[in-house]
């Protein structure tokens, strides 16, 4: 039986919602963790094309806008197809964040050299306005092309043959000294497993270890998923996981993983006994892929998954493998995006090209009549939701990404 921890009821209270336009379709987008950056968010553009960008944002509460410092602004190649910073609220360790696409690269940031976002944003001022039109551009020409498999980097990555991984890491390594000699953010590390390959099987998604945090591990179309030691920037652990792309994976423990894949089925991985991995949920639909994959931090007896193109979330007791112990069925087109409140083990929230995200109370889970559960609460966004993050810092906050919009909301 979950428990309900908080009351989502926002009462009398005014909404509070902030946008930020970006002047690209926005694909990956998260939350830092850190306690002293709290509404800092990190997004990435889906551009087809070779270069894409990202971008670190703020929030500054007292006016309500966002601050962006071009130096905070850097070149990445293919769209990022996840993006997320060091899980490390106590700030014990450097800024770190970490991207996904043909490779896993570690970037550090430095945003407090030559002066905070704050203080350079009250000196653009006077430019800002008189250069308001950029952050305008019309987006009748940003098709939305997303597979929906890999996200962003899968489908624009098959078309151009990568470098091998020493060369690209030199030359990626040249084009970040260069890009960073003005500004905030540097390359730490480029990881490329085959060295020797001349093509790379792109990064579908990745996720950061809470307890082990110099412990990454990635998916990959290849099949296989890897687990990354960043602090000696070696693979620690590589498994061929399934019999098709892999999608998505989370981490359920210092030493515990599951995956997605689109051979419909959702494993758990444990790297104390590699020969192993336990099929936990099967996609009823045969043939069809699981994209995307979320465990349950507060009670980790719960994972959320959902196929491609369809409307519902599943939600699976690894107690009781292959059957949901719920189906999320109020989303009116495919489900995108989903994220498991970091505070509370029986709330979650799912978004799709719906334009809506929902956030549901799972308490009332073994109560079910027969129409299925309602969410408690419902959000709509102006386009098709592709991604949505719940911080983890500030459990209130959540945000959404559509089209060329950062939206974020008090819940």
């Amino acid at each position: 039986q979950m428990t309900s921890k908080f009351d989502m009821n926002p009462g009398e209270k005014q909404a509070e919602i902030y946008t930020y336009e970006a002047p690209w379709l926005i694909y990956a987008c998260n939350w830092s963790v850190r306690n002293d950056k709290k509404l800092r968010l990190g997004i990435g553009s889906f551009l087809e094309e070779y270069e894409n960008k990202v971008e670190i944002v703020t929030l500054d509460e007292e006016t309500g806008k966002f601050l962006n410092d071009t130096d905070l602004r850097f070149d990445h190649p293919y769209p990022c197809t996840k993006l997320m910073f060091v899980p490390d609220k106590e700030c014990q360790h450097e800024d770190l964040m970490a991207t996904t696409g043909d490779f896993l690269r570690i970037w550090k940031i430095n945003e407090d050299v030559g002066g905070t976002a704050k203080e350079k944003a009250n000196e653009k001022e006077e430019e800002r306005e008189n250069d308001d039109g950029n952050n305008n551009i019309s987006n009748n020409n940003n098709k939305r092309n997303l597979k929906k498999g890999g996200g962003g980097g899968r489908d624009t990555n098959t078309e151009k043959p990568s470098t091998s991984g020493q060369q690209e890491k030199q030359r990626q390594q040249n084009a970040s000294n260069k890009q960073q000699e003005d500004g905030k953010i540097e390359l730490r590390a480029l990881l490329a497993n085959n060295k020797n390959s001349e093509f790379c099987a792109p990064l579908t998604s990745f996720d950061w270890n809470e307890t082990n945090v110099n412990r990454v591990g990635t998916s990959s179309i290849d099949t296989t998923c890897t687990v990354w030691d960043i602090e000696r920037e070696c693979v620690d652990t590589q498994l061929i996981a399934h019999d098709k792309e892999v999608h998505d994976i989370a981490w359920g423990g210092p030493d515990v993983f599951a995956s997605a894949s689109a051979d419909g089925s959702v494993r758990v991985f444990d790297l104390r006994d590699k020969d192993h991995s336990t099929i936990i949920y099967e996609n009823p639909e045969i043939g069809v892929p699981l994209l995307r994959l979320g465990w349950n931090k507060q009670d980790p007896r719960y994972m959320a998954t959902f196929g491609m193109d369809s409307k519902v979330v599943a939600i699976i007791d690894i107690r009781f493998p292959t059957l949901p112990v719920a189906e999320l069925k109020r989303h009116a087109s495919s489900v995108n995006t989903l994220a498991w409140a970091p505070h509370s083990s029986c709330h979650i929230c799912s978004a799709g090209d719906d334009a809506q995200a929902l956030i549901w109370d799972l308490s009332a889970i073994n109560q079910l009549s027969e129409g299925g559960l309602d969410p408690v609460l419902a959000y709509e966004a102006g386009a098709e939701i592709n991604q949505l993050q719940w911080s983890a810092t500030q459990p209130d906050w959540i945000a959404i990404a559509f089209s060329q919009s950062l939206q974020i909301l008090r819940v």
